[in-house]
């Protein structure tokens, strides 16, 4: 790969991790409160009194909160860089899991 679509690739990688940063860690704190989803359809429905806890419920991002953080908006905010965290780590992961066969393979045009 040449130098400058090295550097394309990784200015890209930055500000998208940077953004992604932003967007859960500050922008998330703004969500709306009100029941979306399963939550929403199930209170429409009239069954969302029958839920259950989850076996995660004591987990320490249970809820979209970092326990033993007090300050909610910083705990949301913890959260949401954590998961974005733990994300890219995740696609990273699999990412180079996916292209190990083509590093060790010779490139024909070359």
């Amino acid at each position: 790969m040449k130098q400058s679509t090295t550097r394309a690739v990784a200015a890209v990688v930055i500000v998208g991790m940077v953004a992604s940063v932003v967007l859960a860690g500050l922008v998330s704190f703004y969500a709306s409160p009100q029941p979306d989803g399963l939550e929403a359809v199930a209170q429409d429905q009239g069954f969302a009194d029958r839920a259950r806890d989850s076996a995660a419920t004591d987990s320490a991002l249970a809820g979209y909160e970092v326990s033993g953080v007090s300050d909610e908006r910083l705990s949301l905010g913890l959260a949401g860089v954590v998961g974005v965290g733990v994300t890219t780590l995740l696609g990273f992961g699999l990412f180079l899991v996916l292209t190990a066969g083509r590093a060790r393979t010779p490139d024909p045009q070359a």
